[in-house]
């Protein structure tokens, strides 16, 4: 399966870490994909695609159109068709709320369809990049959709959450929140609303998921994995700590997820393959 993304040019880099398209045959049909610090519209261009929460009380979604799915604080799984044709946007945690009108903490862990949030529009966008004709061309299209849906003022109280989250960004989840609010000058209550508003969690859960992506993204299943240092590394407690967040984020737990990785390796220099895992 291809990949082709880019980031865009500010102002929108402050806000989305990339635009891409995925095309032709998945190597993994199904994949686990543990909470990453994004938030994400997808724009399926082909066969449906199939998406399954962890939490067994959510009913599996079929995404046939174009959908945004919020900050997920569980992990999901994506059941691609046999062949795939989808371009998608990668939100920072914070950036997806200059461009949809909603409170983020009705998107948290949801999947909800891109037309009830942005109208009919999102049909005629999904045709425009089909009838695109190269990949490069298909991603100036979703860029320049965003740029004219981004709002020319920013939300209230959106400065402070974006500067708080971005320290959190820039230090992998540990920067304290008492850190912040001093920092910031608002009290943890004042700060705690605004990242429900404006981002679906709390600062103090996406340091969580930041530090927990900093993790993942530092094992390597090829070489021996010295899980004591990784995870004072990643700022957990202890190696107990490690394995119980990394059980609660995969479902696996590091000895499990070593297991296989090593016997379905993620292919070098392929970004789907980081953090999500093979599920099948």
């Amino acid at each position: 399966m291809d990949y082709v993304a880019r980031a865009p040019d500010p102002p929108l880099a402050a806000l989305i870490d990339d635009v891409y398209l995925l095309s032709g045959t998945p190597r993994h049909r199904r994949l686990n994909v543990p909470p990453m610090p994004s938030a994400h519209l997808f724009l399926n261009l082909g066969e449906p695609v199939r998406l399954y929460d962890s939490d067994p009380g959510v009913p599996a979604a079929t995404l046939t159109d174009a959908w945004f799915l919020g900050l997920s604080t569980r992990r999901f799984i994506i059941e691609y068709p046999t062949s795939v044709r989808l371009a998608g946007v990668h939100f920072k945690p914070w950036g997806l709320a200059p461009f949809v009108d909603v409170s983020l903490s009705d998107l948290r862990d949801q999947w909800v369809p891109a037309d009830a949030v942005w109208g009919p529009a999102v049909h005629r966008l999904r045709d425009q990049i089909a009838q695109a004709p190269s990949p490069w061309t298909a991603l100036q299209v979703v860029e320049d959709e965003l740029r004219a849906r981004r709002v020319p003022e920013p939300p209230r109280h959106f400065d402070l959450v974006n500067h708080t989250a971005g320290r959190l960004e820039s230090s992998w989840g540990s920067v304290g929140v008492r850190a912040l609010t001093d920092s910031a000058g608002v009290s943890a209550t004042h700060l705690a609303s605004q990242f429900k508003g404006l981002v679906g969690i709390t600062p103090k859960r996406l340091a969580r998921i930041y530090r927990f992506a900093r993790l993942i993204l530092s094992v390597d299943a090829a070489a021996p994995v010295d899980w004591s240092g990784l995870a004072q590394t990643a700022g957990y407690f202890d190696q107990a700590h490690l394995g119980k967040e990394f059980k609660d984020f995969t479902g696996l737990t590091p000895t499990g997820y070593l297991a296989l990785r090593r016997r379905l390796p993620a292919a070098p220099g392929f970004p789907p393959d980081l953090g999500p895992m093979p599920a099948d």
